[in-house]
């Protein structure tokens, strides 16, 4: 875009100037007197500078930058003075373009730095001549940096001379390229004669072959009808015993494939019953070892509580005092307690080995449904670490639809969280767990709904209600 540079103050009026942009390199500023800028009114916008011009202005200006005292150049440029001389014209370009455009004084400077340093070209172009033999692209530059009359003119002339030498260079490189077709072509029919001298004898001496080849066709030809009558009667007798022994082949194919199916269904029956020998071994171990777990530690429990010490009397001194002594009938007062009575669950779970098996929904829904299912879920679970943790017990809590659960809490050790598959119920999962439990095994049920407490009551498991569980983790 346009841009004016404000007078200083500090200079003649005689050298107030006007900065208006250079096409294509920057703009530079054209100081002009009044009188002059009383004739143009506004600035006028560049000429369009080529390229080549552009660059020798930059060159030019990048070539005097060292030269200039430290205080007349500009504090962008300080930096760029400092480069080499190749490195200075190529990278501090924009700069030097900027500076030339917005510091006249500068450019002044730089100006007659370069028309001293070129001499009697220099004082051509600032009386506005340009000699002849002058390179039109050093004119153009010199008179953008000088700015005398008619250097407008002088840039033109310079523009129409480069591109002149442009089109000249281009059509002297078509004629060259002209000529060079010109010459290959002449080298390719010389070329292409003798390949054609070549390629005639080639042609007589194949002729000549091609009659002793088509004779010696007629030969072969008859040969080949003879083999090939002879080829027919054995492909004949050959076919009937590929015949014979694709039949026999066939057969032994079946029967192969028969014994083969019947080889891989007494494997597979073999791999099943080894398979579900091993499962119902291992099911079987487990359920042994964990009956004599929970026999032994209620034997040891049982000895604890008992606290019995050795004894000095047998059953038989018990016998004969009796018929010295009446008997007296006592009667030991026990206690029956509710099925949702927390002391009761504690009882339960004091047994040895205990597995407290809880219906997840049934429980949370009495106790706390206002929440939504997963913080139900969440509460639950997290008391559940809490009883499991002081009592040691194994611990299972049951949930309906493990297809519906998003974000699930966390588990705490010694309790297992599982959710019932699609086509089954929470209730159906808790009767298949206390079913796999060996019998003798104390396992306490959790649940309000009567068809699951009656249910896993004929397996053996004691059944208590929600309520049970809920003040007992009200009370933790």
């Amino acid at each position: 875009m346009p841009l004016t540079e404000p007078h200083d103050d500090n200079l003649p009026q005689e050298e107030q100037v006007v900065s208006v942009p250079a096409a294509g390199g920057g703009p530079i500023d054209d100081p002009v007197t009044d009188s002059d800028a009383a004739e143009v009114g506004q600035p006028e916008p560049e000429p369009s500078l080529p390229e080549p011009v552009r660059q020798r202005i930059v060159s030019l200006t990048a070539a005097v930058l060292p030269g200039l005292p430290g205080d007349e150049v500009p504090v962008p440029l300080r930096r760029v003075a400092k480069f080499a001389p190749n490195r200075r014209a190529r990278l501090g370009a924009p700069v030097i373009a900027a500076q030339l455009a917005a510091d006249p004084l500068f450019r002044q400077r730089v100006s007659a730095r370069v028309l001293a340093d070129v001499g009697d070209l220099g004082a051509a172009v600032v009386d506005g001549t340009a000699p002849a033999a002058a390179d039109p692209v050093e004119v153009a530059a010199l008179a953008y940096l000088a700015r005398p009359r008619g250097w407008r003119e002088l840039i033109d002339a310079s523009g129409a001379a480069v591109r002149a030498e442009a089109d000249t260079a281009v059509v002297a490189e078509l004629v060259r390229q002209a000529e060079q077709r010109a010459t290959r072509a002449e080298h390719d029919r010389a070329v292409a004669r003798v390949e054609a001298d070549k390629l005639r004898d080639e042609l007589a001496r194949v002729r000549e072959e091609l009659g002793q080849l088509r004779e010696e066709t007629r030969q072969l030809g008859r040969a080949l009808r003879e083999g090939q009558a002879r080829e027919r009667r054995a492909n004949e007798l050959l076919a009937t015993e590929r015949g014979r022994a694709a039949r026999a082949a066939a057969d032994a194919d079946a029967e192969l494939r028969r014994a083969r199916a019947r080889l891989a269904e007494a494997e597979a029956a073999a791999g099943v019953a080894r398979s579900s020998a091993k499962e119902a071994r291992s099911v079987d171990d487990a359920r042994l070892w964990l009956l004599l777990e929970t026999i032994g530690q209620a034997a040891r429990g049982l000895r604890r509580e008992l606290a019995l010490d050795p004894v000095d009397k047998l059953p038989a001194d018990f016998v004969a005092d009796s018929f010295a002594d009446s008997p007296a009938a006592t009667e030991a007062a026990v206690r029956a307690r509710d099925t949702d009575d927390p002391a009761r669950l504690d009882q339960l779970l004091a047994l040895p080995r205990a597995h407290l098996v809880v219906d997840g929904y049934n429980v949370t829904k009495r106790g706390f449904g206002e929440m939504s299912l997963e913080q139900q879920r969440k509460r639950l679970v997290s008391g559940l670490g809490g009883i499991a943790a002081q009592t040691g017990d194994e611990v299972t809590v049951v949930f309906d639809g493990a297809e519906r659960v998003h974000g699930l809490p966390p588990t705490p050790r010694g309790v297992r969280v599982l959710f019932s598959r699609k086509g089954e119920t929470a209730d159906e999962l808790i009767r298949r767990l206390v079913r796999a439990e060996p019998p003798g095994r104390p396992v306490v049920v959790v649940s309000s709904d009567r068809e699951v407490a009656d249910g896993v009551r004929r397996h053996g498991a004691y059944p208590l209600g929600a309520d049970s569980l809920l003040r007992r983790l009200s009370r933790s």
